[in-house]
């Protein structure tokens, strides 16, 4: 029996940013003394800039009269408090009650309040708030349609075709936030505990019809392709339900940002080896909701995020858009983009990978034995999930970058046809489908990711940054230009983080900065900047290892900066040109420079060999423009411009060298 679940509508919510003007009543004059005596300390006037209002332009969205207010970091539950009193008093000298529901101290302090958006002015005016954020609908990500099979994981099959992963997933907690779950379901009896936390909203409409089937149906799939016993991909993960998600798959940020803060004090009172966070749901981009994922990452937990079913850029949309957020688009049985009439997966920069999400069949809340196929990428992220957890059982010590590092490596590259995208998205849609990783998994190999920033805009000042996840080391920075105009790049430092900055060139239509970011024990990363324009940027010592060069001029120049290997490992540059060099040390470590020449007009690439990783990729042109640097994988690339005579690409391969065997021979 195959059951659909009601598609969910196609409204695109972005945030914009308000700025409320500061405009004080002659009354709050009056309230300052009242606050004082209230609770001893006055409100600072004028300490801090009005905060600023953040509210969803898309009005089925919203959900009116509620707004999240955030405090700034550092603050304590005794300001969350504080500043709830005095709003209250404010809003009841001018006739308006306020209802506080829920307050917040993990990571952000603050609290959901319903209030008239007559007294929105108050709230942006009070000390330590940061911003104010309108509530607005999170919804799941199920699209049901009838398409073929499920991928198996690559490596994850027998020669009779039974499922066998390296591992079940036993030693890994997966925390499922979505609606509710049939729990006696065969596929998942004894492997869902469902939680005390509920926070969810009414559902619409006066009379809604809330068959247990129907509430149960999305949750139960989710708990299904996870750990389900027939269909699951890891089948003794246990799996934690969170229930964010109403009967007809709706939520709210709020309940989403409460639901996050439940997870992260469930673990900090009960810690475990390995924990990963599912999240098969979106909503508008949410400031908030962004914050509290990338608390929970760097606490030490997976977090796996759906795409998004609308055909659109994953960058608009929450909890997709966080780039400690592992996001999953969705793929069919043939490893193409899932489709559905005017929808389908999402797709952009801001999506790591892709995964099965096309006629997945999975636990029908329908009855305690019954099955269906779903579509979405929600079925994605929960295949992603899984294989996050086989991966933390095979070793629970493994970071949250270094789980997707894992997942990255083992995907299968460049089987999507990316056609039917935009030339902009087609260049930064990784073209990668997730698959299970094998049981001896990387062996302390030396991996590496590229990260793309959006593009820049069109004048000479405008700029792009990429930046890497928290445990990743920038091994190199780069530029790229689609129209083949070089641009300019730095490694910055901006907060205690490291930046790869690119510039536009005059003349230029944008520009995006590619940071290549990577893992392994012990590595560790300087820069080291020319002396002085039209000086090489150099690595000094043997464990120093040259694995990139930027460079950086006030003019036009039309090649990067050469690597050069040897007895000094240096950036080559041209009269006035600054560099950088990017200088690494991991134990074990050793790089090499590849390079291939084309003498015609013509696109030129050079690959690393297998077992080494590709750390830079520049181009070497003879007195001409190039169409590049572009690394792909584990290759470099550069077309040469028209009329050029030709140009090389370049390419820093580095590896951890393998650990000698021991002798076999005899004594």
């Amino acid at each position: 029996m195959r059951r659909t679940s009601g598609w969910i509508g196609w409204a695109l919510c972005l945030c914009a940013s308000l700025t409320v003007s500061a405009q004080d009543h002659h009354e709050d004059d009056e309230m300052v003394l009242d606050l004082i005596i209230e609770d001893g300390t006055p409100p600072e006037t004028g300490a801090e800039p009005a905060a600023e209002l953040f509210r969803c332009n898309k009005a089925a969205w919203r959900v009116p009269g509620q707004y999240l207010v955030i405090l700034r970091p550092g603050a304590h539950e005794s300001h969350v408090q504080r500043t709830i009193r005095r709003l209250r008093a404010k809003a009841a000298r001018r006739g308006h009650l306020l209802e506080v529901l829920q307050t917040y101290s993990g990571a952000v302090h603050g609290f959901l309040v319903k209030i008239s958006a007559d007294v929105l002015h108050l709230a942006v005016m009070l000390p330590h708030v940061h911003y104010i954020e309108e509530d607005s609908s999170i919804f799941a990500q199920s699209a049901p349609w009838n398409l073929q099979r499920l991928l198996q994981p690559h490596g994850g099959t027998s020669e009779n075709g039974t499922y066998r992963p390296p591992n079940d997933g036993g030693k890994a907690e997966v925390y499922l936030m979505d609606g509710s779950v049939q729990s006696s379901h065969r596929e998942i009896e004894g492997r869902v505990l469902i939680t005390d936390f509920n926070n969810i909203p009414e559902e619409d409409g006066v009379r809604v019809h809330r068959q247990a089937s129907q509430c149960d149906s999305h949750g139960t799939h989710m708990a299904g392709v996870v750990s389900g016993s027939d269909s699951g991909v890891a089948r003794g993960a246990g799996v934690n339900l969170v229930r964010v998600l109403n009967c007809q798959g709706k939520g709210t940020v709020s309940g989403a940002l409460a639901g996050m803060e439940y997870i992260r004090a469930t673990l900090m009172a009960r810690p475990v080896d390995a924990a990963v966070v599912l999240l098969p749901f979106v909503g508008g981009f949410s400031r908030s909701l962004n914050t509290a994922c990338r608390d929970m990452v760097a606490n030490g937990a997976v977090v796996i995020a759906a795409a998004g079913n609308y055909r659109d850029d994953a960058c608009l949309y929450s909890p997709a858009s966080e780039p400690e957020v592992i996001t999953v688009g969705a793929v069919n049985s043939a490893d193409q983009l899932m489709s559905q009439g005017a929808g389908g997966t999402n797709f952009g920069r801001c999506v790591d990978l892709f995964a099965p999400g096309d006629d997945i069949v999975s636990a029908s809340s329908d009855c305690n034995t019954c099955f269906t196929s779903c579509s979405g990428t929600s079925q994605a992220a929960a295949h992603a999930a899984g294989v996050a957890a086989v991966i933390l059982s095979s070793n629970q010590n493994v970071s949250p970058v270094q789980v997707l590092q894992t997942m990255l490596h083992y995907s299968i590259s460049n089987t999507i046809n990316l056609l039917s995208l935009s030339d902009s998205h087609r260049l930064i849609t990784p073209n990668l489908v997730a698959a299970m990783p094998p049981a001896n998994g990387t062996n302390g190999e030396l991996l590496c990711r590229s990260v793309w920033s959006e593009r820049s805009g069109v004048t000479s000042t405008d700029g792009a940054v990429s930046r890497c996840r928290l445990g990743e080391e920038m091994m190199s920075c780069s530029s790229y230009s689609p129209e083949g105009v070089h641009a300019r790049e730095t490694i910055t430092v901006s907060s205690g983080q490291v930046e790869c900055v690119a510039y536009n060139s005059p003349g230029g239509k944008g520009v995006y900065a590619v940071a290549r970011c990577c893992v392994i024990a012990g590595l560790q990363c300087q820069v080291h900047a020319s002396p002085e324009p039209g000086k090489d940027a150099e690595c000094v010592g043997p464990q120093r290892h040259l694995t990139g060069c930027t460079s950086w001029s006030p003019a036009e120049v039309l090649s990067d900066p050469r690597p050069h290997h040897g007895d000094r490992k240096r950036c080559v540059v041209k009269e006035g040109v600054t560099s950088q060099a990017v200088c690494c040390h991991a134990p074990s470590l050793e790089c090499h420079l590849l390079e291939n020449m084309s003498s015609e007009e013509d696109q030129v690439e050079v690959s690393c060999p297998s077992g080494w990783t590709l750390t830079d990729c520049s181009a070497v042109s003879r007195g001409s423009a190039v169409l590049g640097p572009l690394a792909k994988g584990n290759s470099c690339r550069v077309r040469s411009a028209t009329g050029a005579d030709g140009a090389a690409a370049v390419a820093v391969c580095c590896r951890v060298r393998p650990a000698p065997q021991p002798s076999t021979a005899p004594h």
